[in-house]
Order: structure tokens, then sequence, then C-alpha cells
């Protein structure tokens, strides 16, 4: 009994999560003032306010060639998500609108489906949803951009090849004016 007691506890100390450095560290773009955290300057804490915490979305605006708007709140928006390692994205849709299959690749993503029916938008209305990322900084690589629009091009053999298709269809999406709806 002694000895399972004794590596219950050294688990126990192995699982322990430290109390963070700071609560929050509301990000600021004075380099006179303030202290480098996370890739931000930090505002000194007895200065920060609600509004630091605080923004706004209003519906986006989908009369584009995919329907869809993809408005980001991140510590750009909300300075007060600093070193929180979150951000949210809302994305308006409109009827049969899409957002281009893409990745995040400083997060992970979950989505929440408020209004209206998502499978590229099946619905006859709009829809709206919000994601939630596992950072403050999620980046964003929609894949016909980095796939077709790519600087310097990726070779036409390579994507004949992978796409299992014609040359003149790999020149033609080269062609399109590749919508970015962020």
């Amino acid at each position: 009994m002694k000895s399972s007691y004794l590596i219950f506890t050294a688990f126990m100390a192995l699982a322990f999560d430290p109390s963070p450095l700071q609560d929050f560290c509301v990000a600021i773009n004075d380099t006179n003032n303030g202290v480098f955290v996370n890739g931000k300057l930090c505002k000194d804490p007895k200065l920060a306010t609600a509004n630091d915490f605080f923004f706004s979305v209003k519906e986006g605006n989908t009369s584009n060639s995919l329907g869809s708007k993809v408005t980001p709140v991140a510590v750009n928006e909300i300075l007060g998500l600093n070193t929180l390692g979150i951000s949210l994205a809302r994305i308006d849709f409109a009827p049969r609108g899409l957002n281009p299959p893409h990745t995040h690749p400083r997060a992970t993503e979950i989505l929440i489906v408020l209004e209206g029916t998502l499978y590229l938008n099946v619905g006859y209305g709009n829809a709206v949803a919000i994601g939630g990322l596992s950072s403050q900084n999620p980046g964003v690589i929609t894949i016909a951009n980095a796939v077709f629009g790519s600087n310097p091009k990726i070779s036409s053999d390579v994507l004949t090849k992978a796409f299992q298709v014609d040359n003149k269809i790999v020149d033609n999406l080269r062609k399109q004016f590749w919508l970015d709806n962020n």
C-alpha cells in the first residue's frame, strides 16, 4: 500500500500545472512602454480596461463569388487575448455560400453553427457560424490559393499527376482569381 501511495504522489507531481506568470497581458503597440511577451508588448496591468477585452462583430458582407465572409477576432481585434492562446472567427454564409477548404497552421478549430444549415450552406437562408481557435494568431492557408496561386509556381507536371487532370485544367485553375474571404 505504501508503494502505491508514492507512485500516486509522483504522478500527481508530474501532472501539476503551475500558475501562469500573469492572468492577462493586454497587447499594446507602444514600443516605448510595455514588456515584450508572446510576440506583443504588454500594457501595464493597472492600466487595463474592460474595452481591452471587448469587440463587437457585425454581420459580414457575403455578396462575393464565395457567398461568405470571415471576420477574425484575434489579438489584433481584442488586445486582451494576448497570451491567452485563443481566438474566434465569425463566418457569415449566403444561401449556397461556402468557406473554401483551408487550414490553420498554428491552431485547431471547432465550429459552432448559430443559425442556418451548413454543409456548403444547403439551406435557403443565411447561415452564421463561430469558429473557436486554439491560438491568438492561428493563421490561415486557403488550399486553392496555396496550390494554384503559389509563388513560385508548383510544377504543372506535379499538379497534373497529383490531381489526375489534363494540363489545360491546371492552366485554367491558375488563371482564376482566388478570392480571400477573410
